[in-house]
C-alpha cells in the first residue's frame, strides 16, 4: 500500500504538495515507451538554428525555446500546459487557495470593479471596503478597459506592500481614496448555511488544499445549530474542480468506507489506479483527517441525510467525480444541467526550480465505470436556470465543445445541429438583457433567496413537486466505429 499511496499522490493535481517529479530527456523514454525520433529533433535543431541566423531581426532564443514548448504541449489537447516561472506560480497560488493581495471577490460592472465581498478578516475588509463599492482606480491606473485579470494582477503583489484603490460608493454618492497593505490571503471554497429548520445549503466553488478542512468544520457546525437536519443540498454548480484527493475525501464523507469513488486509467502503469473512500487517500499527515472527525462529531448523520447535489454546464473535473460517485451509489439525487464533461486526470512534473509540465495522464471513470470525458454527469432531474427558463446555458461551453479535446475512449459526441439554433437564440436573449439595468438582467446568487434551482431541491427534499426543465436534454454520444 505504501507504493500505492506513492502513486495516489503522483496523479493527483495535489502534487504539488511534494509528489512532484523532474523529468529530463532519458526519464521521457523510460520503460516501454518508443525511442526518441532523432531524425525530426534534428529538424527541430536545424530550424531554430535557422530562425536564430536567418530572421530579418535578433531573436530571443529563450522566448523562441519556451514558445516551442508551449505550442508543442498546447497541441495536445485543451488542458496539458507548459508553465514559466509566472505561470506556474499563478498555478500553485490556484491550488493552494492562498494569494497575496487585499482580499476581496470582484466582478466586473459597467467597465469598473464592483466588489462582490470583502473576504472575512482581510486587509480590504478590515480597511471597511463593503459589497457593492466600486473600484475606480488601483493606485494611478484607471480601470476603465481593464480586463478583470488585468485588474486582478495590479491588485496583487509582494507581502507588505501597499497598493491604493478609489472607491466610488454609490449609496454615499461619494468617491475616495484606501490605502491597503497586501498581505497572504486564504480563500475559502465551501460556503454553508441552514436555509431554513432542519434544511442545510454547503457550497463549494473549488477543490483546493483547504477545501477539505473548511467542508469538515462548515458542515460541523450546521449540526451544532441544528442536530436533526433533514436534508441537504450540496451546491457543486460552476465548481471548476482542482485537487483530486479533496474530492475522494468530500465524496467518502457521504459515502460508506472503502467503496471505490473513482478509477483512473492510461499509458503508464501508475496511472491506472483506483481511489477509495478511505483515508489513506486523501490524508497528507498520520493526524489530520478531517472527514473521519467530522463522522465522529456527527454521529455518522452525514451519511445517511437525504442528499440533492446541484450541478451544472460548470460544474467539471473534481465536482464531476463527487456527482458520478454520489450517483452510482444512488447516495443522492442529482438535479440541474449536464455537467461540463472533464474527465481527464493532469500530472503536474516540475521541470526545474520554477517551471513545470502539467500534461494529461489519464481519464476519470465513475465507480460503475462510466467514462466523464467529453460526456458529463447527467442529472437524474433537468433544471432551468429560472423560473422563465434557461438564460444563457446554451452560451456554456462543455468540454466537448473545446478544440482538440480528449474523446472519453468508448464514444463521440453526436454534431446538434439544434445546439447552434439554440446559441443563436440565446445570443439574441443576451443583446436583450444587456440593455437592461445590471440588477435586473443577473442571474440571482446561488444560495439566495431567488435561486430557482436552489429552491425545487428543497421542494425534492421535502417531497413537494419539483418544476422540472421541458426543454434540457441529455447530449448524446455515439459509439466509435473502428
Amino acid at each position: 500500500m505504501k507504493q500505492h499511496l506513492k502513486i495516489a499522490g503522483w496523479i493527483s493535481v495535489g502534487a504539488l504538495a511534494g509528489a512532484m517529479t523532474t523529468v529530463s530527456l532519458q526519464t521521457v523514454a523510460r520503460g516501454n515507451m518508443a525511442p526518441l525520433p532523432l531524425e525530426e529533433l534534428q529538424q527541430l535543431a536545424a530550424v531554430f538554428g535557422m530562425v536564430k541566423s536567418d530572421y530579418v531581426e535578433p531573436v530571443d532564443e529563450k522566448k523562441l525555446i519556451t514558445e516551442a514548448i508551449t505550442g508543442m504541449v498546447a497541441s495536445l489537447d485543451p488542458h496539458s500546459q507548459y508553465f514559466d516561472k509566472k505561470n506556474f506560480k499563478e498555478f500553485a497560488e490556484g491550488t493552494s487557495g492562498k494569494f497575496v493581495g487585499v482580499g476581496i471577490e470582484i466582478s466586473q460592472e459597467d467597465g469598473l470593479i464592483k466588489i462582490v465581498s470583502p473576504i472575512e478578516g482581510s486587509p480590504a475588509d478590515r480597511a471597511g471596503l463593503k459589497t457593492n463599492d466600486l473600484i475606480t482606480k488601483v493606485d494611478d491606473t484607471p480601470v476603465k478597459g481593464l480586463s478583470l485579470n488585468e485588474a486582478v494582477k495590479r491588485m496583487r503583489g509582494e507581502p507588505k506592500t501597499k497598493v491604493v484603490l478609489t472607491i466610488f460608493r454609490k449609496d454615499e454618492s461619494r468617491t475616495f481614496p484606501v490605502t491597503i497593505i497586501r498581505e497572504e490571503i486564504k480563500t475559502q471554497s465551501v460556503k454553508a448555511k441552514m436555509i431554513e429548520p432542519g434544511y442545510a445549503w454547503v457550497r463549494v466553488s473549488q477543490f483546493q488544499e483547504r477545501t477539505v478542512d473548511d467542508f469538515a468544520r462548515k458542515v460541523e457546525e450546521l449540526y451544532a445549530q441544528d442536530p436533526k437536519i433533514k436534508g441537504l443540498v450540496l451546491d457543486l454548480r460552476n465548481d471548476p474542480g482542482g485537487l483530486l484527493d479533496a474530492a475522494v475525501a468530500l465524496s467518502a464523507a457521504f459515502l460508506p468506507e472503502n467503496v471505490t469513488v473513482v478509477t483512473t486509467n492510461g499509458q503508464l502503469e501508475e496511472s491506472k489506479f483506483t481511489y477509495k473512500a478511505t483515508p489513506q487517500f486523501w490524508r497528507r499527515n498520520t493526524s489530520n483527517d478531517p472527514i473521519g472527525k467530522l463522522t465522529q462529531a456527527t454521529g455518522g448523520a452525514l451519511k445517511k441525510v437525504p442528499l440533492i447535489v446541484l450541478v451544472n454546464e460548470g460544474s467539471a473535473s473534481a465536482s464531476e467525480i463527487v456527482a458520478g460517485a454520489l450517483q452510482d451509489y444512488k447516495r443522492a439525487t442529482l438535479m440541474g444541467s449536464q455537467t461540463f464533461g472533464k474527465g481527464s486526470v493532469q500530472t503536474v512534473r516540475q521541470l526545474g526550480p520554477d517551471t513545470a509540465l502539467k500534461i494529461t495522464t489519464a481519464r476519470y471513470y465513475t465507480p460503475n465505470g462510466r467514462a466523464i470525458q467529453a460526456k458529463g454527469i447527467v442529472p437524474e432531474i433537468m433544471l432551468d436556470e429560472t423560473a422563465e427558463g434557461n438564460v444563457f446555458a446554451a452560451l456554456r461551453t462543455r468540454e466537448a465543445d473545446l478544440q482538440k479535446h480528449l474523446s472519453n475512449g468508448k464514444e463521440e459526441e453526436k454534431k446538434d445541429p439544434e445546439r447552434e439554433k439554440a446559441r443563436d437564440l440565446a445570443l439574441k436573449k443576451l443583446e436583450e438583457e444587456s440593455k437592461k439595468p445590471v440588477a435586473e438582467r443577473r442571474l440571482p446568487e446561488f444560495g439566495s433567496d431567488k435561486d430557482f434551482q436552489l429552491a425545487q431541491a428543497l421542494n425534492k427534499l421535502k417531497g413537494l413537486p419539483v418544476k422540472a426543465s421541458t426543454t434540457l436534454a441529455e447530449r448524446k454520444v455515439e459509439k466509435k466505429e473502428n
